[in-house]
C-alpha cells in the first residue's frame, strides 16, 4: 500500500514565536481521517482542535514536526533565505523523514510548480509525486490533519512561552490586540527576555522600531 504524507504549516505570519510544519503520513485510501471529522485547523474551534489532534495521532502511521524559532529566521533573512524558501528546506527534510511514496503540500508560494520544483531539489527521491496546491488543508483530509498537529504545537508553544515570560503575548499575530499592547510595551519598558522570540526581520517590528525611534528623537528636541 502507498505511503501518502500531508504537510501544512502553523505561524507563519506571526511577529513572536515559532513558525511550526507538520507533516502526517498514512497509507493511502485510509478513510479513518475523514471519520474523524477531520478538516482545515482554522475552522475548528482550540476545543476542538486539541481533541482532533491526539485521535489523529492515533490513526496515521507516523509525523515529523519541525519548529522554526523566530532567531532562525530572523538568520536566515539575513543571508537572503525568506521564509517560502526556509519553508521549502523544512519541508524537504520532512519528506526525507517519513520517506512517502507521494505528498500533498499547502503549498506557501504564490506559484506551486516553482515550488515544487525547488522542493524536488532537496529531496533524497526524486521521484516521489508532489502535489502543491494552494488551500490544500481545506481539501484534503490529510493535510488538514496535519495543520492541526502543526496549531496545536504553535499555541501550546505560545501559552508556555506567556507563562514562562510572564507576558501577555495574545496569538502573536500583529493584528492581536495584546500582541499590539505587548510589542509598544517592549519598546517603552525594554523586554529583554522576549528579544530572542520576536521576528525582527518583520515590516511590522521594523515599523514600530522606527515609530518609537521618531518619538525618542521628537522628545529630545
Amino acid at each position: 500500500m502507498a505511503l501518502v504524507c500531508g504537510i501544512d504549516e502553523a505561524g507563519k505570519g506571526p511577529l513572536i514565536g515559532d513558525l511550526v510544519i507538520t507533516g502526517c503520513l498514512i497509507e493511502e485510501n485510509d478513510k479513518r481521517l475523514e471519520e474523524l471529522g477531520v478538516k482545515d485547523s482554522k475552522l475548528l474551534s482550540k476545543e476542538k482542535r486539541e481533541e482532533l489532534s491526539g485521535k489523529i495521532k492515533e490513526v496515521i502511521k507516523s509525523y515529523e514536526t519541525i519548529r522554526i524559532s523566530a532567531m532562525e529566521i530572523d538568520t536566515r533573512n539575513r543571508v537572503g533565505c525568506n521564509l517560502n524558501q526556509l519553508e521549502c528546506l523544512k519541508m524537504a527534510q520532512i519528506i526525507n523523514k517519513l520517506n512517502p511514496d507521494k505528498v500533498i503540500i499547502d503549498c506557501p508560494h504564490p506559484v506551486p510548480e516553482k515550488f515544487k520544483h525547488e522542493l524536488i531539489k532537496e529531496l533524497n527521491n526524486k521521484s516521489v509525486e508532489i502535489i502543491a496546491e494552494h488551500k490544500a488543508d481545506y481539501k484534503y483530509p490529510l493535510v488538514s490533519a496535519a495543520s492541526i498537529i502543526a496549531k496545536v504545537t504553535r499555541d501550546a508553544h505560545i501559552k508556555e512561552l506567556s507563562e514562562v515570560l510572564g507576558l501577555k503575548i495574545g496569538s502573536g499575530y500583529p493584528n492581536d490586540p495584546a500582541t499590539k499592547e505587548l510589542i509598544a510595551q517592549y519598546f517603552s519598558k525594554g523586554f529583554d527576555k522576549l528579544t530572542p522570540f520576536i521576528r525582527h526581520s518583520w515590516e511590522t517590528y521594523k515599523k514600530a522600531k522606527n515609530e518609537k525611534e521618531q518619538k525618542n528623537l521628537f522628545e529630545c528636541l
